[in-house]
């Protein structure tokens, strides 16, 4: 039977969970599939199309590319992206260094497309609203590596880090001391979250007051659109807005 591109994909990920990415080899993979290394070619050209690949199928539950962004209340939909990608990197080992410096499939344009209507639709210009998605995206990647190398670590560490007598003389670290030792990863993402979200609605307004005209659907979004990958900015936990994001 043919080898299928979905079953090199499944297996990749397999291995990534078992080996870790510096593990994921194309040799050892075509070792696990029972083939030789160039039959893998006839699917993937490199091992970063690989990666792509397998980038797109980690999101690919988590963010249906059928779903469908209302500009009507973008921080919300912008926001749950976020946490769903979080979410879906963080249930594979090393899925963000896998996602980092991917690029988004042919098949994934459509859903970028519709992300960039729906911010233009809410006051956006498609430049600005291409580096609203690129911004969160790439705070998810770099919030991610850093809280999967921090647990992957954790269990290396002799004792847990900043211990309190380390801290005897610094008073403002001391009433910090939870983020400092980074006791609650949700809380402190739903900050960073909320501090880009409300960056962008001021964005929104001063682009408003200098007269910038809103763009929909129209000839300015075709033509300004560019690929990235979607994600969002939320409320810090604990808190809710008028938005309804918590």
């Amino acid at each position: 039977m043919a080898l299928q591109r979905d079953e090199v994909v499944r297996t990749a990920l397999r291995l990534l969970n078992e080996e870790g990415i510096d593990g994921l080899t194309t040799r050892r993979l075509a070792r696990e599939l029972g083939v030789q290394s160039p039959a893998l070619y006839w699917h993937f050209k490199s091992k970063r199309e690989l990666l792509d690949l397998m980038a797109e199928a980690m999101l690919a539950e988590a963010l249906p590319p059928d779903r469908e962004p209302d500009p009507a209340h973008w921080p919300e939909w912008v926001a749950a992206d976020a946490r769903a990608k979080r979410n879906a990197l963080l249930a594979y080992r090393d899925g963000a260094r896998v996602h980092a410096g991917t690029l988004p499939t042919e098949d994934e344009l459509p859903a970028v497309e519709a992300q960039l209507s729906a911010l233009c639709g809410a006051g956006l210009r498609p430049r600005t609203a291409l580096r609203l998605l690129l911004t969160v995206d790439r705070y998810i990647m770099g919030w991610v590596t850093e809280e999967q190398a921090w647990r992957q670590d954790a269990a290396d560490r002799e004792r847990p880090p900043f211990p309190d007598e380390a801290l005897r003389e610094l008073p403002l670290l001391r009433e910090a001391v939870d983020v400092l030792r980074m006791t609650d990863h949700d809380a402190d993402f739903e900050y960073g979250l909320r501090v880009l979200i409300e960056g962008f609605r001021a964005e929104i307004a001063r682009e408003a007051a200098e007269g910038a005209p809103a763009s929909g659907r129209g000839s300015e979004v075709g033509r300004g659109s560019a690929s990235g990958r979607a994600s969002g900015a939320g409320r810090a936990s604990g808190e809710q807005s008028s938005d309804g994001l918590t």
